[in-house]
């Protein structure tokens, strides 16, 4: 199991740079850091590396060079499988796509990190898998389409199946890209209700990418990645 630095910040890269194969950077960030427990929402235009900032403070991509340090822990040093499970046990991701398991259920699905890792299960202490993934489908309102496959589902249902899975095992970094891009008025409500709720009952971290500035007064702090990014001031150049 992979070891975290209590002590650390939730997040600290230095010199962080990416580039696509072949392409050019992509990312280009000095410094950036977020400490923890804080809520943080960042912005910027499309297409100025936001989602690639996201897939690398969760593992899922690997930095072309620099330090990605999340949680005391330099992914940049980690192989895949040891990204992946460093994910499962620390990091809640609501991704763009959603990134659902067709195959599977509402109910397989969003149990999933807690049946790929055991301390994140048992951080569930002596609430049942069973029961604690039908109280946070129930604050979502999808309790009944728990045992319908993924590909059944609407796009605001996979989007809410996504964030019910992210929010599963207390995480203690919660990683949102574009998380209520396909909810009506009322449940983008519920579900920021419920995603600030969680995060400050258990102090984590949280790092929220939207294009909807009426949420950023929700926030902590408000950071602007092309402010931070400089292959994007360059590609505006």
């Amino acid at each position: 199991m992979t070891l975290v630095s209590a002590g650390a910040p939730a997040i600290a890269c230095v010199d962080l740079r990416f580039a696509y194969a072949g392409g050019p950077l992509v990312l280009d960030v000095p410094d950036f850091a977020i400490a923890r427990g804080r809520t943080v929402f960042l912005h910027g235009p499309s297409g100025c590396g936001k989602t690639t900032l996201l897939g690398l403070l969760a593992g899922v991509l690997r930095a072309t060079g620099g330090r990605v340090q999340v949680l005391g822990s330099d992914l940049a040093t980690m192989r895949g499988g040891q990204r992946d499970a460093f994910r499962a046990a620390h990091i809640g991701y609501v991704f763009q796509q959603f990134n659902l398991i067709p195959y599977l259920s509402a109910f397989d699905n969003i149990a999933l990190p807690c049946r790929l890792d055991a301390g994140r299960r048992a951080r569930l202490g002596r609430t049942s898998l069973d029961a604690a993934v039908r109280e946070v489908a129930g604050q979502l309102d999808i309790a009944e389409l728990l045992d319908r496959r993924a590909t059944e589902l609407s796009v605001g249902q996979q989007q809410r199946v996504a964030a019910a899975r992210a929010l599963l095992g207390t995480p203690e970094l919660v990683i949102c890209d574009e998380p209520t891009s396909s909810l009506d008025a009322d449940r983008r409500e519920s579900f920021l209700e419920l995603l600030f709720a969680s995060v400050r009952r258990t102090q984590a971290t949280l790092l929220f990418v939207s294009h909807d500035p009426a949420l950023a007064s929700l926030f902590d702090e408000v950071r602007s990645l092309p402010a931070i990014n400089r292959a994007a001031r360059r590609e505006a150049a």
